[in-house]
């Protein structure tokens, strides 16, 4: 086939810190090993928010959004795991099966990851999108709010035909993140204590991936209260607002505990909480897991006889699966009702009230 620009809605990001602007965007066709999505549902992240707020630094204009799902409309020579009409969802850490990381049992940071380049390009240092005969950066290598997208073909996988895109788009991250973490990174175990910082979708996936696991004990620490509900319904067995205390979080929780938590999830990207859910977990055994991410340009200084004990300080990206081979997996759980993301989703609105989505974001609703 003759393969042609298409001309969509998108919405461009010009400069930092301005609303979105709903532009028409040509999308130029796939090259050769990457595909091209027509994008029918996504969700809004924080982490977007965080290009916009200069937080997480990225070039500008650019096209955000990572956590979507769509079909294919095609693909470019050489592209065999997936071809037109099938249900995909774009990967923001890809597998590419060929670097160490995917080869190795232990790691899920394919190095054909652009979150530690922010290059803002394809593979090719090139991008796909024009507007107003401007060249358009990529985001994470999915760039998903526009209703065409163009991705490499190591970062997109295939998934069930019968799968509601308007759901699972939320295993394109948030969903996957927060489980994950519980599940893959930490290996949360039966009978153990976990406190959750941060109550957002990504919070909440931990919670519910503590649950799964077994956990006695899941604290869930936020300063609105208006998200405690939520996070009971999902597992919480207890909830904490650290406004209501006098006294530092961690000591609150140790007082709670008697020794700690097993496992302690930052699930914010503020370096005060990520010190404080280290400092609250088993001073010899605890794991803490940071999975909120962390501002651009900050230093954390802590007491290193918090790590000297014999604590565990760690990250989790996209929550420690491999993304190909993961993402039609977890789709497949949701198909079997292994687990729900209906909570996790609050408001449905079209595309272009995006900023209006935003909005709600910021204030916490």
């Amino acid at each position: 086939t003759l393969f042609q620009v298409i001309k969509c809605k998108a919405a461009v990001m010009w400069e930092a810190n301005k609303p979105f602007s709903i532009e028409e965007v040509e999308v130029a066709p796939p090259k050769a090993n990457e595909v091209r999505i027509k994008i029918t549902a996504t969700g809004i992240c924080r982490s977007d928010d965080h290009v916009i707020t200069g937080a997480m630094i990225m070039p500008f204009p650019i096209i955000l959004g990572h956590e979507a799902a769509g079909v294919v409309e095609s693909v470019g020579q050489g592209v065999t795991s997936v071809k037109p009409g099938d249900k995909v969802i774009p990967l923001f850490v890809p597998q590419c099966g060929e670097c160490t990381t995917c080869l190795s049992t232990k790691g899920n940071m394919c190095s054909c990851n652009t979150l530690s380049s922010a290059t803002g390009s394809m593979p090719d240092g090139t991008t796909r999108f024009t507007c107003k005969g401007k060249a358009v950066h990529h985001f994470l290598g999915t760039s998903t709010f526009t209703e065409y997208t163009v991705v490499h073909e190591s970062a997109v996988a295939k998934i069930d035909s019968a799968a509601p895109l308007e759901k699972v788009c939320l295993i394109g991250c948030g969903f996957s993140t927060g489980y994950g973490a519980a599940v893959q990174t930490a290996k949360v175990e039966p009978g153990s204590t976990c406190a959750i910082f941060g109550l957002g979708g990504v919070g909440l996936s931990v919670v519910m991936g503590c649950k799964a696991a077994g956990a006695s004990r899941i604290i869930a620490v936020d300063i609105n209260s208006d998200k405690f509900a939520k996070a009971k319904e999902l597992g919480a067995t207890d909830c904490v607002n650290p406004k209501d205390f006098k006294k530092p979080i961690h000591e609150v929780l140790i007082e709670m505990t008697g020794q700690g938590v097993d496992y302690s999830f930052e699930v914010i990207g503020r370096t005060e909480t990520m010190t404080a859910a280290l400092a609250c977990c088993q001073y010899n055994y605890g794991t803490s897991v940071i999975v909120g991410v962390p501002p651009a340009a900050q230093q954390i200084s802590f007491d290193p006889m918090l790590l000297f004990t014999g604590r565990t300080w760690k990250g989790s990206v996209f929550g420690g699966w491999k993304s190909k081979d993961s993402v039609p997996k977890l789709v497949a759980d949701y198909m079997k009702k292994k687990f729900v993301l209906e909570p996790l989703i609050t408001h449905t609105l079209p595309f272009v009230k995006i900023n209006e989505g935003f909005d709600l974001l910021r204030t916490g609703k």
